[in-house]
């Protein structure tokens, strides 16, 4: 009797463990595809809001510059009034906007695109809206709020307006946003404001709450700006159970332990300040998850009698000797109950090719897909070369048409010795450009770095000398400190000395080209200084050099710092850069085992620090020989 007790406790733990891993495991797995198939929702969702509002963020700007918009700001009288207030009306009408109106400087409307309705913004007060404070100071103002007049919420996008170079006015222009949040009716959705606020949601009862609690100058703030009018502003019963990969977090939204749990997914739209919150509901995969165990246990018990049926079959046979009888009935029984189990067997055999096919046709349907995403990722590769390549040959074709101008003037002359010395320099320059064309594919390829070397100093001097028509008004000075000496005071750089002891561990090529375009860029940074600077610091320690560039330029904002060294960014004018420069240097500095980093200096202007592994080389490398200059201009 004790021995079945513990067979029965046995077998009715191992069923509790089996059920418990099938229910972990599924439910994980189900919880790990609703959060991709969350994480592609929420991206394509934020994108389809983020693409509305830049749709409309340069409407402002336009309204602005327009003389009716100026004219009725500087003289409001009927005549402009009238003017204005129907120009408002078409660009309203013909843009799609929710409404259009001027404000004077005093926070007065006199002109608006709704200026024949009975809830016209003419004649309102504005001073104590922020997105009036933002424009009125000079910026672009952006905000969320509940109108004073309509009612009705709405984006708001500000403009200041200028005239003679002075901030006569704001325009502003106000967008609906409530169809938004029906868009995607089949989860609910929600974005709130820098605060925390609900200010769209697919669930109209959770509007104008909050996700985290508010402070009391915050909360003072939104009353005073009459942001969402008399909404009472509360907290949502929000519970985090637990967090996951990707920015998504399962939270229970509710009291009580039967409140419903989700599987939320945040992104950011960076300007405004908003967040996009999706909610997937985690009912599926519970119910999954409870299916799958509910066969597990099946399964279980299933394996448990057949166990237990082998089991009696050995000991019937044991009692052949009693009776043929007795063993005639026990064959009966095991001929009925395997066939029953044939029979589910079979079924079950038949479910598991289905399984089978179904994955098989799914298989080859990711492949397929996979083979495209490749494909796409060579198209686009294609591209970034190609801009990499025009942009890397401008300042090599500027040294080449400069080269073959001098060399028309020594021919001219009869100063063969020059003209000679200026077409070894265009063949170097025209080698140079044949291996670019090569070194721009590590770029898209992400190929390993050859182990070359690079002396400092050639680089420099062939950097200087092709930009030497560029640095003839600019103050150059090249300084060289050891840090593992003891030397603290930085001491003069000459270029045209071989310094065989200043070695990094880059091709010649690359690092020039790096310095090309970091010395390149602080001349741009530089040229609309009185008295440009240009600073060159090498600091030599034991392992590292790092060549160091200080412009006294007016630096780099705040908001461009971090993307810098980003594919196609750029703050030049069109046509004078594809914003490929500084990405290009960073995978170079990257490939060579170093790091490229951009900063504000303490005394002004901006300064690139590229840092390489040091190399060691004997006097008599061959890595020294052939530095010569593309001088002869």
């Amino acid at each position: 009797m004790t021995r079945r007790l513990l067979i029965f406790f046995a077998l009715a733990a191992g069923l509790a463990a089996a059920c418990g891993l099938t229910w972990t495991i599924t439910w994980q797995r189900g919880v790990d595809a609703l959060r991709q198939n969350a994480a592609v929702r929420v991206d394509r969702t934020a994108n389809a809001l983020k693409s509305t509002l830049e749709r409309y963020e340069s409407l402002p700007y336009l309204l602005a510059e327009h003389p009716f918009v100026q004219d009725v700001l500087v003289a409001p009288d009927p005549l402009n009034v009238e003017r204005a207030n129907r120009y408002l009306e078409d660009l309203n009408l013909h843009a799609r906007a929710t409404a259009t109106y001027i404000v004077k400087a005093d926070g007065i409307c006199v002109a608006a695109s709704n200026w024949h309705d009975a809830e016209s913004f003419v004649g309102v007060e504005y001073l104590f809206r922020p997105y009036f404070v933002d424009a009125i100071k000079g910026g672009v103002g952006r905000f969320f709020g509940i109108g004073t007049i309509s009612h009705d919420p709405g984006y708001y996008i500000s403009q200041p307006v200028r005239r003679d170079g002075k901030i006569v006015g704001v325009a502003v222009v106000k967008l609906n946003l409530e169809w938004f949040q029906g868009a995607d009716a089949s989860e609910p959705l929600i974005v709130t404001d820098d605060h925390g606020v609900i200010f769209l949601s697919s669930v109209p009862a959770w509007k104008y709450h909050t996700v985290r609690p508010l402070s009391g100058p915050i909360a003072d703030s939104i009353f005073q700006t009459r942001q969402y009018a008399q909404q009472q502003i509360a907290p949502l019963p929000v519970t985090v159970e637990s967090a996951l990969e990707g920015d998504a977090q399962i939270v229970r939204i509710g009291g009580g332990r039967y409140a419903p749990r989700y599987l939320a997914s945040r992104r950011s739209m960076g300007e405004p300040d908003w967040h996009l919150i999706t909610l997937a509901p985690l009912d599926p995969v519970n119910s999954d998850a409870r299916n799958a165990t509910i066969v597990t246990g099946f399964g279980y018990v299933s394996l448990c009698l057949l166990a237990f049926y082998w089991r009696m079959r050995r000991s019937r046979m044991r009692e052949m000797i009693r009776g043929r009888a007795l063993l005639q009935k026990a064959y009966a029984e095991l001929n009925q109950r395997v066939a029953e189990r044939t029979v589910d067997l079979s079924e079950a055999n038949e479910q598991l090719q289905k399984e089978v096919a179904e994955r098989t046709r799914a298989e080859q349907e990711l492949r397929a897909a996979h083979d495209e995403l490749i494909q796409a990722s060579k198209l686009a590769a294609l591209g970034q070369m190609a801009a990499g390549i025009t942009h890397e040959l401008n300042q090599p074709l500027a040294a080449l048409r400069s080269f073959s101008d001098n060399t028309r003037v020594f021919l001219a002359r009869g100063d063969l010795g020059s003209a000679r010395e200026n077409l070894e320099a265009i063949a170097a320059l025209t080698e140079r450009m044949g291996k670019i064309t090569n070194q721009l594919k590590l770029f898209v390829g992400r190929a390993r770095p050859r182990s070359a070397r690079a002396p400092l100093a050639r680089a420099l001097r062939n950097t200087l000398a092709l930009l030497q028509k560029r640095l003839q008004d600019v103050s150059v000075k090249v300084t060289l400190r050891h840090a593992d000496d003891g030397t603290d005071p930085a001491q003069p750089f000459d270029v045209n000395d071989e310094h065989p002891h200043l070695v990094a561990h880059c091709d010649d090529l690359r690092l020039e080209q790096v310095l090309i375009n970091l010395i390149g860029n602080a001349l741009d940074a530089t040229s609309g200084v009185d008295a440009p600077r240009l600073a060159i610091e090498i600091e030599a320690t034991e392992s590292t050099v790092s060549i160091a560039v200080h412009d006294n330029g007016p630096g780099i904002p705040d908001d461009v710092l971090p993307r810098l060294f980003e594919p196609f960014f750029t703050t030049k004018e069109m046509g004078q850069g594809l914003g490929l420069g500084l990405a290009i240097s960073s995978s170079i500095a990257r490939d060579c085992g170093g790091t490229l980093i951009a900063r504000n200096a303490a005394d002004g202007g901006a300064q690139f620090v590229l840092t390489l592994r040091r190399a060691r080389v004997a006097a008599a490398d061959p890595v020294l020989a052939g530095g010569g200059t593309l001088g002869g201009q």
